[in-house]
């Protein structure tokens, strides 16, 4: 404990001062195949809070992270189609959510990428891929979705940021010991996942016309 102490208190300092940097590479983990549901969250109202005249660059940041993650994720859904999804997902549970985008459309990314935890948005990136949304509206939804979110907790972040400081001042070596863990186990695991669908066969692709936004 006596070296795992100074070792996060070099990569906190690195994280406060590389901000942009760090919230992008959370956000990438988060919207991941493997999420951290809550952390980019926290680490948007965080630094939000330090400097409070930043949050809509910090609000922006986190949308970008989280944008790059969700594509990703979309991106290895699409290549591996339906079959994929099925494989990963209760058979039960996939058909909920093929019948919700057949029905919402936009709004079926858009809306989930909104909702606070423990919602979950990966099931929604993955059935966006498998069901060939197009990329373009798939970008403006989970941007649109996101954006709202971020500038919601990052407004939030800055309006109380003496109190969230204070907090994060007196809890922030373990807080960050957990986060760096997850985000380890977060991307070796999304490693393997990424390795798994290119080694997947790809399936005669499935159109979705969606409904206008």
């Amino acid at each position: 404990m006596s070296v795992a102490m100074p070792i996060t208190g070099l990569i906190w300092h690195w994280m406060f001062r590389f901000r942009s940097a760090g919230l992008i590479a959370v956000g990438v983990a988060d919207n991941s195949v493997i999420p951290m549901p809550g952390s980019l969250d926290v680490f948007t109202i965080w630094l939000a809070a330090s400097q409070p005249h930043y949050w809509p660059f910090y609000a922006a940041m986190a949308t970008a992270g989280a944008l790059i993650g969700g594509y990703i994720t979309y991106a290895l859904a699409r290549k591996g189609g339906k079959e994929a999804l099925e494989r990963k997902l209760p058979k039960k549970r996939v058909t909920k959510l093929y019948r919700r985008f057949e029905r919402w459309g936009f709004w079926g990314v858009a809306l989930p990428a909104i909702l606070p935890p423990p919602f979950p948005i990966v099931p929604f990136l993955l059935a966006a891929g498998a069901l060939q949304f197009p990329p373009k509206r798939f970008i403006g939804s989970l941007a649109l979705g996101r954006g709202v979110r971020f500038t919601i907790l990052a407004g939030l972040g800055a309006m109380y940021g003496t109190a969230i400081t204070g907090f994060f001042s007196k809890y922030y070596k373990p807080a960050l010991i957990v986060l760096i863990s997850l985000s380890v186990i977060a991307g070796i695991l999304a490693l393997i996942e990424y390795y798994r669908h290119r080694q997947t066969p790809k399936s005669a692709p499935t159109v979705v016309a969606p409904k206008a936004a």
